[in-house]
């Protein structure tokens, strides 16, 4: 009896210190989960599509430093370089997103004043807030912004939150969250036909109206400022920063992105444009064939949403008197004439790209290919997410195509990008590399076993919750099907940092998987088990330590860094 419990009091320690051993799972791990590709790096008898409709087959791309250093079929590959077989991938540019707001923050608002005019408000409280800068409201660690990688966006003009003038945008890179990111600064004014509650401007039209104010207003202090400095006798004028941050529009150095919803809006920013004569970017376009003629005219760029409708005309059912019939079928073409926007404006020669804005990264492909059935090339999807993209933004001398000298941003894909079976391995933006878990095509029924092998290999982060607090580290698996091979770290028992030790008996089947290790101390071996369920990059399930009990556990498989 006192061996017994004896033991057991020394298995009671044991767990207590497994559990309480200092470490946090998120301070031991980089919290980029990235490392930058600094030495020559080749992808070998890769199939590369350098720019739409120009494939190059056994083809090999060499990166240096975050930059593509050669590119092609007869390339010297320099001594020492890492050289990755690439015969069963697929290299395209990396995404461009004309305009983003995964990340961004919405700024706090202003106070009103204990003496505050409804009919005269204050710029700032009105929303007119044109010098704001958005990367004062970027977080480049983000989920959206992950996710948005993650379907292969690598470079975005991040567009401000706010009133009806929100601020300035900025150009960045989905690479490192430690590094600034940032390509470009100040590279358009955004604005929207969104009125303030309770005062002016309150509706879209005043909201045109206080923007010609604005706009006319600058102008004439424009004017004030450079015959100031360039005379004497002359008042000096106020200084007015909303005036001021319109300066660059007045010149035409940056245009404006005017969020639009509908045709009607497209109509009203298209007024305001051939008024005033500033560049526009229309973003969000959504019913763009009923202004081809006038978006041409006013050589205006257009951004492309990338949701698209429901099919409400499905849901209707039943007998339909003539009436009814007539609204379906409105519904029904209104619906199919959506579809088909991203073709109707290939058709036109606009070379429009996509706006990620109001969108689901998982919906990307789907939607784009279907855009495809409905008229839209192949190409032209392709030159909507890089090229077009690029010259748009100005940034076409570094991104947009794979070639020498620019930035080692790419897309590559287990499959051509849009064919059913396309799944994104791998994302290098900036020359990070991210990696992602790909599944084997589904077979109906499974191997004879009932195992799958999909989303197991890789490095997982953990973290196991119990009464004494939490405690994680990671599992590193090799293999697949029915062999695999893994190592799993913890907290050392004795307060050494981290152990490791084997995984045992690893066994996968119908989506779940369990495995045994050992943890030592003292001369003792406990017995560890684990079991769970597995869904996409996820893990969850529990940790039993023989007569202890259970607890749970998660974990999450790393996107990060490897060797292709």
């Amino acid at each position: 009896m006192k061996i017994y419990t004896k033991i057991k009091l020394q298995c009671s320690f044991l767990m207590l210190m497994f559990f309480l051993a200092s470490s946090n799972l998120h301070a031991q791990s980089d919290p980029s989960g990235t490392k930058r590709v600094t030495g020559n790096y080749a992808i070998q008898n890769a199939t590369i599509t350098t720019s739409p409709g120009k494939i190059i087959k056994g083809a090999t791309i060499i990166l240096k430093d975050g930059l593509i250093s050669a590119v092609g079929t007869n390339v010297a590959i320099p001594a020492g370089t890492d050289i990755i077989n690439g015969d069963s991938l697929f290299i395209y540019p990396g995404f461009i997103d004309g305009g983003s707001s995964a990340g961004i923050t919405k700024p706090e608002e202003p106070a009103r004043p204990s003496n505050f005019d409804s009919s005269n408000p204050s710029d700032e409280i009105a929303g007119i807030t044109p010098w704001r800068n958005v990367l004062d409201q970027l977080d480049m660690t983000s989920n959206a912004l992950s996710d948005w990688r993650k379907a292969g966006f690598t470079v975005a003009q991040m567009i401000p939150d706010g009133g009806m003038i929100s601020g300035k945008s900025a150009i960045v890179v989905f690479g490192s969250p430690n590094s600034t990111n940032v390509l470009l600064q100040n590279t358009a004014v955004s604005a929207r036909f969104r009125g303030s509650r309770g005062m002016y401007p309150g509706t879209p039209l005043g909201v045109m109206a206080k923007f010609r104010d604005v706009y006319k207003n600058a102008e004439l202090s424009s004017k004030h400022m450079n015959l100031f400095t360039s005379n004497s006798g002359l008042n000096r004028p106020e200084i007015n920063k909303t005036l001021e941050a319109m300066y660059p529009v007045l010149n035409k150095n940056i245009p404006v992105i005017f969020e639009v919803s509908n045709d009607l809006e497209i109509r009203r920013a298209l007024r305001l444009q051939k008024e005033l004569g500033f560049k526009l970017v229309l973003s969000g376009v959504t019913e763009a064939e009923k202004v081809i003629q006038e978006i041409k005219a006013a050589n205006a760029t257009v951004l492309l949403a990338l949701t698209l409708p429901e099919d409400k005309a499905k849901k209707t059912s039943g007998d339909l008197n003539e009436e009814a019939q007539g609204r379906t079928n409105r519904v029904k073409e209104a619906y199919e004439t959506a579809l088909k926007q991203a073709g109707i404006l290939e058709k036109e020669g606009i070379k429009f790209s996509f706006t990620t804005n109001g969108s689901k990264s998982g919906d990307l492909m789907k939607n784009i290919k279907i855009m495809i059935e409905n008229g839209l090339s192949e190409d032209a999807a392709l030159a909507a997410l890089t090229i077009n993209s690029a010259e748009n933004l100005g940034i076409q001398k570094f991104a947009g195509t794979l070639e020498k000298g620019k930035l080692a941003n790419l897309v590559i894909t287990t499959a051509p990008l849009f064919s059913e079976d396309a799944q994104i391995k791998h994302v290098i933006a900036d020359g990070y590399v991210f990696d992602y878990e790909t599944k084997a095509k589904k077979t109906s029924g499974g191997d004879k076993n009932g195992k799958t092998s999909d989303g197991v290999a890789g490095t997982w982060e953990y973290i196991s919750d119990t009464p004494a607090g939490s405690s994680g580290g990671t599992m590193t698996i090799e293999g697949s099907g029915d062999s695999y091979e893994g190592t799993i770290t913890y907290d050392d028992p004795s307060g050494n940092g981290k152990a490791e030790a084997p995984m045992k008996n690893i066994s996968t089947k119908e989506n779940s998987m369990s495995f045994t290790f050992d943890v030592s101390a003292g001369g003792m071996e406990i017995k560890v088990s684990v079991s769970g369920d597995i869904s996409d990059d996820k893990f969850i399930g529990k940790m039993s330590l023989a007569e202890f009990g259970s607890f749970p556990l998660t974990a999450t498989k790393k996107p990060n860094q490897s060797n292709l």
